[in-house]
């Protein structure tokens, strides 16, 4: 994915009550591709609900029903308990991997995560037909 630089910080929270209702409709995954590259790729304000809305639209999910959750906050608690698991597992930044007491936070190379299974004795599956 051809990531470009941002100069603006835009506020995640409503995309973030859109992803739980859009994963309520096995659309989750597409979503947060469409999120993501909306963001990272074409710079796109996702704090802003006809962006959301028409995120939603792109991969198949009803635009009226999405505005209609954010418009009434349906998903709000049930982000707030999410925000409030990350505080109580010291979570601070995304994305974060935890494996019995080990971390990795943040964006890292592929050998970190590798590093991180490894550590904890988790060894590489074979590869098939080796």
């Amino acid at each position: 994915m051809p990531f470009r630089g941002s100069d603006k910080l835009y506020n995640s929270r409503l995309a973030q009550e859109l992803g739980l209702w859009s994963e309520s409709k096995n659309r989750g995954d597409a979503f947060h591709a469409a999120v993501f590259r909306a963001y990272f790729v074409d710079g796109k304000n996702i704090a802003s609900i006809p962006v959301l809305v028409e995120l939603a639209s792109s991969v198949q999910l009803p635009a009226d029903e999405a505005a209609r959750v954010l418009a009434t906050g349906a998903l709000k608690r049930a982000v707030d308990a999410d925000w409030a698991l990350s505080k109580e597992k010291s979570i601070t930044a995304v994305p974060t991997f935890i494996l019995n007491r080990d971390r990795v936070v943040g964006a890292q190379p592929y050998e970190a995560l590798e590093e991180l299974l490894q550590v904890n004795g988790i060894q590489r599956a074979p590869h098939k037909g080796s």
